[in-house]
C-alpha cells in the first residue's frame, strides 16, 4: 500500500479510531491503582496518540507532497532507475524517453491541441550519467498546425528537498497556471521540465558538482537542456530558458542562473535560501575544495566573480518565512552589481509551504516569460 495512497489514509485514520473507541472500552477496567493497570492506561494513551501522529503525518505528506514512497520515506530509495522507452521508433541511447503521457485536467478535453499533454520522461546526462525521472508540458500550441515550424521558450521546475516531481504538477499546479496565463494573454506559450533536484536520493546534492560524486550542477547546465532540445522544439538561442524553484530548488534556480548565464536567462526562487547546507542530508559537498564551497555561496559569488547578465526574481514574506531578512540582503547586493537584474515578491504573510507558493507562482510565471525569448 503506497504512503501516498487514499487506501493508506484511510486505513491509518480507522486504526486511530478503533483505539480511541477501545481506550474508552476499556478504561473502566484498567481503573485500578495495580501496575499492570496503569500500563494498560499509558500503553492504550500512546498508542492513540501516535496513531494520530501517523494520520497527521501522512495527510501533511500528501498535501505537501514530502516523500513519494516508503523507500523514499526510510532513505533506502537509492537506484537511479532504468529507463523505458514506449515511444515508437525512439532512437536507443537516447537521453529523453518518454514513458507515458496524460492529458492537463479542467482544462476543456483531452487532446492535446486544446488541452496541452503532459509526459512522463526518463532523462539521461550524456556527460555526467545522471538518470533521473521527470514531467514535460507541452501547451497545445505545440500540437497546433500554425506552430509546427516554432521552437518555445522553455522553463525548467525544480521541486525542493526531497520533494516529488510529481508535486510539481497535482500540488502547485504549474501547468494548469501556465495554460490559465497563456489563454489570458499574460504569458507565451511555454514547455515546462518539471524534476527534483534531488537526481541522487537520498542525498541532497544541493546542485552542486561533487567531487568524486554526481556533478549535478553540470547535469542541469549542459545535460538536461541537451537531452530536452534532442527531443522537443525547445529553445535553441541563448534568451529562450528560464528556471525556477522553491526552497532547495529556489536555491539551485538562482545559483544556476547565476553561473550559467548563457544557459538560464532569468531564474527565480520561491523562499530560497542563498548558499548550500552542509548537514546530515547533503553529506560532504566539497571535499575540502574552497573554490566549490565558495562558488555555491551567493553572497560570495556576488562579492568577487563577475556581475552575471541575467534575472533573477526572489520571494519571501515579512511574517513566517525566515529568510525574510536575508532575501532583502540579497536584492541589495544584486542591485549593487549594476548588471544583474533583480526583482522580487514580498508577501506580508506567507509561511514556507505550497499553500504560499501558489500565491507567487501566477506572477513568476508571467515574469519569466516576459523575460525569455521566444522561438
Amino acid at each position: 500500500m503506497g504512503l501516498t495512497s487514499n487506501k493508506m489514509l484511510a486505513l491509518a485514520i480507522l486504526f486511530a479510531v478503533l483505539l480511541f473507541v477501545g481506550t474508552l472500552w476499556l478504561w473502566p477496567r484498567l481503573a485500578r491503582r495495580s501496575w499492570r493497570a496503569v500500563s494498560g492506561r499509558a500503553g492504550l494513551l500512546l498508542a492513540t496518540q501516535l496513531a494520530l501522529f501517523v494520520c497527521l503525518g501522512i495527510a501533511v505528506n500528501q498535501a505537501f507532497g514530502f516523500y513519494a514512497s516508503w523507500g523514499d520515506l526510510f532513505g533506502t530509495e537509492t537506484d537511479q532507475g532504468v529507463v523505458v522507452d514506449h515511444t515508437a521508433g525512439a532512437a536507443a541511447g537516447a537521453p529523453l524517453r518518454v514513458v507515458s503521457t496524460s492529458e492537463v485536467h479542467g482544462m476543456g478535453g483531452s487532446l492535446p491541441r486544446t488541452a496541452g499533454q503532459i509526459q512522463q520522461v526518463g532523462i539521461v546526462g550524456r556527460t555526467t550519467h545522471i538518470a533521473t525521472p521527470a514531467y514535460v508540458y507541452l501547451p497545445p500550441e505545440y500540437f497546433q498546425q500554425q506552430y509546427r515550424t516554432r521552437t518555445f521558450p522553455v522553463v525548467v521546475v525544480l521541486s525542493g528537498y526531497p520533494g516529488t516531481a510529481r508535486a510539481l504538477v497535482d500540488k502547485l499546479h504549474y501547468p494548469r497556471t501556465a495554460q490559465h496565463l497563456v489563454r489570458a494573454g499574460k504569458m507565451r506559450p511555454t514547455i515546462l521540465v518539471m524534476l527534483r533536484p534531488t537526481v541522487a536520493p537520498p542525498r541532497d546534492t544541493e546542485c552542486v558538482d561533487i567531487p568524486h560524486g554526481p556533478q549535478t550542477e553540470s547535469f542541469f547546465a549542459r545535460d538536461l537542456p541537451a537531452a530536452v532540445r534532442a527531443h522537443y522544439r525547445a529553445a535553441v538561442k541563448p534568451g529562450g530558458w528560464g528556471i525556477v524553484g522553491d526552497s532547495t530548488g529556489g536555491y539551485c534556480a538562482l545559483k544556476l542562473a547565476m553561473h550559467h548565464p548563457g544557459v538560464y536567462a532569468a531564474g527565480a526562487g520561491l523562499s530560497p535560501s542563498y548558499k548550500a547546507p552542509l548537514d546530515a542530508t547533503t553529506g560532504d559537498l566539497f571535499q575540502g575544495d574552497r573554490n566549490l564551497k565558495n562558488r555555491a555561496n551567493l553572497w560570495w559569488f556576488l562579492k568577487h566573480e563577475p556581475a552575471p547578465d541575467t534575472s533573477l526574481l526572489v520571494t519571501s514574506s515579512k511574517v513566517g518565512e525566515t529568510n525574510y531578512k536575508a532575501t532583502l540582503k540579497f536584492i541589495a547586493s544584486v542591485e549593487a552589481t549594476k548588471l544583474t537584474r533583480i526583482s522580487s515578491i514580498i508577501l506580508d504573510s506567507g509561511g514556507h509551504n505550497f499553500n504560499t507558493w501558489r500565491r507567487e507562482i501566477p506572477a513568476t510565471l508571467q515574469w519569466l516569460s516576459g523575460r525569455l525569448s521566444g522561438g
